[in-house]
């Protein structure tokens, strides 16, 4: 199975950026939240394995979504 890759939209000075783990730069750069998210998740689906994880403004994480749902290694019970 091939190495998962993970993207993190975090806040900046001027807005919100998307970036694979360990990139040296961001992938998304945008004023909102919801525009960074959305162009974000795209590119991880067409990456196939891969998961975004959005963070709040404090820098939290707020949420984790993978791709394709079904690779999911902890789906939750219920």
């Amino acid at each position: 199975m091939t190495k998962r890759k993970t993207y993190h939209v975090t806040k900046t000075d001027d807005g919100w950026k998307g970036k694979v783990e360990k990139g040296n730069r961001a992938s998304v750069k945008g004023k909102t939240k919801q525009e960074v998210v959305k162009k974000t998740i795209e590119i991880a689906k067409k990456q196939g394995n891969s998961s975004v994880k959005i963070h709040k403004q404090d820098g939290k994480i707020q949420e984790e979504r993978t791709y394709p749902k079904g690779t999911d290694p902890f789906p939750p019970k219920g």
